[in-house]
């Protein structure tokens, strides 16, 4: 495996978001063609991509058109707007693996769909999306939507950097 990937929210083929988080596109066409463009630009062949939910409002067909054109191994973590589908639909339109609940990556990031509880003596940070264009003060959250990111994924290495404060000076 490459480099480790996440992201969120991407709702494809979803018209509203594009009016309900302010979304710089014209069209529901040009948003999908442009995060397609967005994701690839970043994440290769061979990297490993989480995708912290609220995915795709297509069919399952315009699903898997989808995610055949975007790169890497991807594993999804439900949204709520996933979750009325179910494990089996998401698997059959091409997500590597798929869990409804959050997940720990190396011990330190909480990844979730939905913003967790955290507080200063919690030994995570959250890593997650569902709130769109908020977000939570403080080092135990980073929202990871992509309106915040310029539609593309982060690496583990951009994620550790802007929650890990520096050694330096």
């Amino acid at each position: 495996m490459g480099n480790v990937f996440f992201t969120s929210d991407h709702h494809f083929g979803h018209k509203h978001i594009i009016d309900f988080e302010s979304r710089p596109f014209t069209d529901v066409e040009q948003m999908n063609e442009f995060m397609i463009d967005s994701w690839n630009s970043v994440v290769g062949k061979e990297d490993q991509v989480f995708h912290l939910g609220d995915f795709s409002f297509l069919n399952k067909e315009a699903t898997k058109a989808i995610l055949v054109r975007l790169n890497g191994y991807k594993i999804l973590i439900m949204g709520n707007h996933d979750r009325g589908r179910g494990r089996d639909w998401w698997l059959d339109a091409g997500f590597a693996e798929v869990t409804a609940y959050p997940l720990i990556y190396k011990d330190f990031f909480f990844l979730s769909h939905e913003p967790m509880y955290m507080n200063k003596h919690m030994p995570f940070v959250n890593v997650h999306g569902h709130i769109h264009s908020q977000k939570y003060e403080g080092n135990s959250y980073l929202n990871i939507c992509v309106e915040h990111w310029d539609y593309k994924p982060l690496t583990f290495e951009e994620i550790r950097a802007a929650v890990v404060p520096s050694e330096e000076g």
